[in-house]
């Protein structure tokens, strides 16, 4: 059911001398009371009085109840069974007659007399109509209201008044369950407990359709004793068979079987059971389950109900944990439906970019338990994710089979010791996410260190390794296939065939029937070094950029100082085509001024015409006046003010008399030999 906003009419009428405002006014043949708040002065002295209702001349009592608004329409209401959930409530409470008025066809009963069998619709027509010629309809307002409606068709629904069966529940129990229950995410066990709070009636199993599991239930034609079958006779359609005997209260064989059906979620409620060998008398073997994954949208009905019948068969909680997922939004953020032309098939997506872009995207566009809105451009880097690695993988099996190497080569370069560190980490990090079922995250770490720390770092600082003899060479193989075999088997949930096709060429049989990676012994040491490498390498090709140098450019000599690393196996040479030299001692540079760098943004709105003359001016101070400029310059006899920032004073390094350009890493200095 749906609340829909609609514009009525509230109409008000004389109802034996009290003034009613009621919007259903086709409801009056079914009116069993009016009701009036206790502390309203107006209808001070006459609880308990008889009124007679208009058009149909039925005597109702006035009754008091604090759940009147004494502030809408005239403070006083009818009650009819059944206009909405209050009347059910006020009837409940205060045992009032029932009168249907309204048949399961949406028509008038008999109860309504003239008005029997009109629409509903047709009778609120006919009823304003007599009430005018019967001029007791005083005055009508125009009304804004929510009303209950199909959810699919938005028929507004009227509430029916049927013989159902119920199952009792046991609120306390059902909860004790549900906190023993890890619930993942933790806030989604607060629908459950404000649901089980807030119900008002027991669970009814009972449904007015055509198809679903029978009520296994006969009702004698002579003394309507009811009759259920043996167990062994189990399961039976009561419509189309017969109890093997008798009546047990008058002995008669004329029976009627039950019509009703049970509702779907009787049925999807003993899931749980019946999936962990449930033999209908015993403890499951492997009850309780590990883990029930659903939406949010079902935790009142699925996982309030198979709670429910778990602690009612068993005494025990369905599962371990719950996994609550979101739902799919459209492109519009609103859930998809026909009605708004917002659905994507899945299928479309798989044909144009594969499964695992879509799983992709399902696992990594929201966080556990969130709704996740369809957005064709995360599919879509998803796909060019999997590209990346795709050729990641490539290239990495290519160096694998160019040449043999050694699997138990040492790991001893720090480029080496700073992939197995960061592959660890990322195992205990995905591990972790996993565990937590936060999905999102599990693939962000993946993703982070397939792309940054493994495609655009580590391959790319090994490569002249990768492409030489030397024995070294076998240490990075080593790690580069430890490193695919574990991303294969982190990434297999995520992708599965990606997975399966990029593991078949590391190894025998099926990456989803490898045991899940451990992470390897914990390197801080080779972690910071491989850090600092990476730091530095990654520095010094911003260097080569800034100087309009190719990245494969000879770069002359580099010297690292103050550095922890003394030897990184020649893989930042290689890289940067560069003379490398590590130093653990500070450098001794000297620092000597350069020239003046003017800031030309600043001078040129600031001084307009006496720019040049600024300058001018500024270039024949004495340096320690260019190191801290002074308020003002004398420019033709002018002083002029000297703009903040206007210039600085740069410097040049030299070291050992040859000059050379500094950077700065992470405390490390690094110098560059500029001159041939």
């Amino acid at each position: 059911m749906a609340y829909e906003p609609r514009e009525t009419t509230l109409n008000y009428f004389d109802f034996d001398g009290l003034e009613i405002a009621t919007t259903r006014p086709e409801l009056l043949a079914a009116c069993v009371a009016v009701a009036v708040h206790p502390e309203d002065e107006r209808y001070r002295g006459m609880a308990g009085r008889t009124l007679t209702v208009p058009l149909f001349g039925h005597g109702v009592p006035l009754i008091t109840d604090p759940a009147v608004d004494p502030t809408f329409g005239s403070g006083a209401v009818m009650i009819c069974t059944f206009g909405d959930k209050q009347d059910v409530h006020w009837w409940k409470q205060h045992n009032l007659d029932l009168r249907k008025a309204i048949d399961r066809q949406g028509r008038m009963t008999g109860i309504a007399g003239s008005y029997a069998g009109m629409k509903s619709s047709e009778c609120r027509q006919a009823i304003l109509d007599d009430m005018k010629r019967a001029q007791i309809l005083t005055r009508q307002e125009v009304l804004e209201q929510r009303v209950g409606t199909c959810w699919r068709c938005k028929t507004p629904i009227e509430i029916m008044s049927e013989r159902q069966w119920f199952v009792k529940i046991d609120p306390d129990a059902i909860m004790k369950a549900a906190r023993e229950i890890t619930w993942n995410p933790e806030h989604m066990f607060l629908r459950m407990e404000n649901w089980v709070s807030q119900m008002e009636w027991d669970w009814c199993i009972s449904r007015q359709r055509i198809f679903a599991t029978p009520i296994p239930v006969w009702f004698c034609s002579r003394c309507n004793e009811m009759v259920v079958p043996a167990e062994e006779d189990l399961p039976v359609d009561p419509t189309t068979s017969r109890p093997s005997h008798p009546c047990p209260g008058c002995g008669s064989t004329e029976f009627v079987g039950e019509e009703d059906v049970l509702d779907t979620w009787m049925d999807s409620s003993i899931s749980v059971l019946n999936v962990t060998g449930w033999d209908g008398t015993s403890m499951p073997p492997l009850f309780p389950a590990e883990l029930r994954p659903q939406g949010h949208d079902i935790i009142r009905t699925w996982a309030f109900y198979s709670i429910l019948r778990s602690v009612a068969l068993t005494g025990s909680k369905p599962w371990d944990q719950i996994l609550i997922n979101g739902m799919v939004l459209g492109e519009d953020g609103f859930k998809m439906s026909k009605s708004r032309g917002n659905i994507i098939s899945p299928e479309d997506i798989i044909e144009k970019y594969g499964a695992d872009a879509l799983r992709q995207w399902a696992a990594a566009g929201a966080a556990t338990g969130s709704d996740i809105m369809f957005n064709w451009n995360d599919v879509i880097a998803a796909s060019r994710f999997q590209t990346k690695i795709w050729n990641i993988a490539r290239f990495v099996l290519l160096q694998l089979e160019r040449k043999p190497y050694s699997r138990d080569a040492p790991i001893e370069a720090p480029a080496d010791r700073w992939l197995m560190a960061r592959l660890s980490g990322t195992v205990r990090e995905v591990t972790a996410a996993m565990e937590a079922c936060q999905f999102d995250r599990a693939l962000k770490a993946l993703r982070e260190f397939a792309w940054d720390v493994l495609a655009d770092n580590y391959i790319e600082l090994v490569k002249g390794r990768l492409y030489s003899d030397e024995k070294e060479r076998d240490g990075a193989c080593r790690v580069l296939h430890a490193t695919l075999d574990t991303l294969c088997r982190l990434m297999a949930p995520f992708t599965p065939y990606f997975a399966e096709e990029c593991y078949s060429h590391l190894g025998k049989g099926s990456v989803h029937a490898c045991t899940w990676p451990e992470p390897g012994q914990q390197d801080p040491d080779g972690l910071a070094f491989g850090d600092l490498l990476v730091r530095i390498v990654a520095e010094l090709r911003r260097y080569k950029h800034e100087k309009g140098l190719a990245l494969n450019a000879p770069m002359g000599r580099v010297a690292v100082f103050s550095s922890p690393i003394t030897d990184d196996g020649g893989d930042a040479g290689r890289a940067l085509n560069a003379a490398f030299e590590w130093h653990a001692e500070p450098p001794k540079l000297e620092k000597v001024p350069s020239e003046l760098k003017f800031n030309m943004a600043v001078i040129g709105p600031k001084l307009r015409k006496d720019a040049g003359a600024f300058m001018k001016a500024a270039r024949a101070l004495p340096r320690d006046l260019q190191e801290n400029p002074p308020n003002e310059l004398d420019i033709g006899g002018r002083r002029v003010p000297v703009p903040e920032g206007a210039f600085s004073l740069e410097y040049r390094y030299l070291e050992a008399g040859e000059q050379v350009d500094v950077i700065s890493v992470g405390g490390v200095t690094v110098t560059i030999h500029t001159t041939p």
